[in-house]
């Protein structure tokens, strides 16, 4: 017994999810569990396993067709035909006609059609998990003249959350217009309070994460350090580095040490002390209008 899985992952071009792929790793393991050989038909951009167009029907006891939706047309004919003699068997589809009308399968364990319903797999499929990663990147700052080095440092941001299995959020700090549709400060902090690490050129997307105890690797994009490097200087933020320090090594280190509870408690020291601070800051302030009030009135 040889089974093939396939399902929309397997053609071209077809809209495969991540639900999709979640069933199929379902259904692998229920195989596995049963001690059944089996082989995934992919289709680009997914690789790993074989192409359906390709392999000897022959070698198949089974076929299984897993999730998404299943009807009487185009590419499933042609699939069907190629596959007729092996035992179809349909695993978390939904039934696009009805099933006393048309059921190619021998097996039908189907996500819903006009017979029942079930659950979808992706409920059983192993929950992974990876670091979600707020990017959050200045426009070229034109005060600064030639010490700019915002595309360098930029591209070298882009390179390095393409390197790691990372989800990637793009945030906006900018309300005049904003990017990726954010229309308050509210809605502002409360996404980077949820991410696990923000990477910027931002000074507030550095200000905003370590205010919400989130590690920040903030880029100072002016040659020579300015605002950011300077707010990292003074709540004693380690991970604020310079354009001439952003080679990939560096920033694959910088980014390792934010993904730690080290860096969440050095994140969470640098925001009390950012407010013991802001407290002289304050007292000075109200001395200034304490003085004002000296003054006679115009």
């Amino acid at each position: 017994m040889r089974v093939l899985v396939t399902g929309w992952f397997s053609f071209p071009e077809m809209g495969a999810t991540a639900g999709d792929l979640m069933a199929r790793d379902v259904v692998r393991r229920w195989l596995d569990e049963l001690g059944i050989a089996a082989d995934v038909a992919v289709a680009p951009p997914f690789t790993g396993g074989v192409d359906w167009n390709v392999v000897d029907p022959a070698t198949y006891s089974h076929v299984v067709f897993v999730c998404g939706p299943f009807g009487n047309g185009w590419p499933l004919t042609d699939f069907l035909q190629r596959f007729q003699a092996c035992t179809l068997i349909g695993v978390d589809v939904s039934m696009l006609q009805p099933v006393e009308e048309w059921n190619p399968f021998a097996h039908l364990i189907e996500r819903d059609s006009t017979r029942r319903t079930h659950p979808d797999l992706a409920f059983l499929a192993d929950p992974p998990r990876v670091p979600v990663v707020g990017l959050c990147l200045v426009h070229p700052q034109q005060e600064y003249g030639k010490r700019g080095r915002h595309p360098e440092v930029h591209d070298a941001l882009e390179r390095l959350v393409a390197r790691h299995d990372v989800a990637v959020v793009r945030i906006d700090t900018r309300l005049d217009e904003n990017a990726v549709g954010l229309r308050s400060t509210a809605q502002i902090e409360s996404l980077i309070a949820r991410v696990d690490v923000i990477v910027t050129t931002r000074l507030h997307g550095l200000v905003l994460a370590l205010k919400n105890g989130v590690p920040a690797l903030a880029v100072d994009p002016i040659a020579g350090g300015a605002k950011i490097a300077a707010q990292g200087a003074t709540v004693e933020w380690p991970i604020v580095l310079t354009s001439a320090q952003i080679d990939d090594e560096a920033l694959d280190r910088a980014f390792q040490f934010c993904l730690s509870a080290d860096a969440r408690d050095r994140a969470g020291r640098a925001r009390e002390l950012a407010a013991r601070r802001l407290e002289t800051a304050r007292a000075e302030f109200a001395l200034a209008f304490g003085a004002a009030s000296s003054k006679p009135a115009r």
